[in-house]
Parts: C-alpha cells; sequence; structure tokens
C-alpha cells in the first residue's frame, strides 16, 4: 500500500487533516449527550389526609357523585362545599359500597388549573374506578369549538 504525502514532486499537502478534528468533535458530543440531564414532569404534591368526622348521611349517593370546581376555588360535593380532607374521606367511603358509585369531575369553566390538578392528583390517590368528565358538551356548538 502505497500512501501520498503530496504530489510526486516532493512539494508539501496545501490540505489540512480534518480527520482529527472530526474525531475530537464526534467526542465532545457524545459527552455532551451523555451529561445532560433527564428532563422530568413530574409535580410532587403533598395529599390531604382524610378527615375523622363521619359525613352526614346524605352526603355520598351509593349511585352517582359529582365533584364540582368553582372559580372561587371551592370544591362541591354534590352540591356541598368541601375541602381537601373531606374529600379524602367522601372517596374512601365511596369505596366502601358494595358496588362503587360513579364519580363524575365537573369543573367550572374559570376554575384554577392547579386546583384542578389537585383534586385529580387526590381522586387518582383514592383508587377509584369509576370516574368520568361531565360537563363538555355544553361547550361545543354544533361539532365546532366556540370561537371556531
Amino acid at each position: 500500500m502505497a500512501m501520498s504525502g503530496g504530489k510526486d514532486d516532493g512539494s508539501p499537502m496545501m490540505e489540512m487533516n480534518t480527520t482529527p478534528l472530526i474525531d475530537v468533535m464526534l467526542v465532545l458530543l457524545i459527552m455532551f449527550i451523555i451529561t445532560i440531564p433527564v428532563a422530568t414532569h413530574s409535580v410532587n404534591i403533598d395529599l390531604p389526609q382524610p378527615d375523622s368526622n363521619p359525613p352526614p348521611a346524605n352526603m355520598i349517593d351509593p349511585i352517582k357523585n359529582k365533584i364540582v370546581l368553582t372559580k372561587e376555588g371551592q370544591i362541591l360535593w354534590n352540591g356541598t362545599e368541601i375541602n381537601s380532607n373531606e374529600l379524602v374521606r367522601n372517596l374512601q367511603d365511596t369505596l366502601a359500597f358494595p358496588v362503587e358509585p360513579e364519580l363524575q369531575f365537573e369543573p367550572e369553566p374559570l376554575a384554577s388549573y392547579d386546583l384542578s390538578a389537585h383534586v385529580l392528583n387526590i381522586i387518582k390517590a383514592s383508587g377509584v374506578t369509576k370516574f368520568g368528565f361531565v360537563g363538555n358538551e355544553k361547550y361545543r356548538v354544533f361539532g365546532k369549538a366556540p370561537g371556531a
């Protein structure tokens, strides 16, 4: 195998050898990729503890219960204002029924997103399985979103 170090007439080679430069760039790129931290999108929330006071007898419906979030930051359980601790207790009480009642979730249009996320995390942590979002149909007009 013959290697060329320039022209046959003995003049020096005028082009720069870029192979070492490319090797260094690839090593730097790999090091950069390895050192980038993994992006996590988790929200850590301390969930409230259940309230030890028993709810009123008519508070929990054995068929269907509805949670409404108001723009004022209230949590309404079947129309009655409750706090986070009472919500946890009510959800645990619904799981004690032989047939789990349906839980409907309806935030008002201007309800706080943080409150919605907080309540949804409480519901998820409770283990409720019959859960649904309701009220979205009133924001649709003949199959189109408002303002469309």
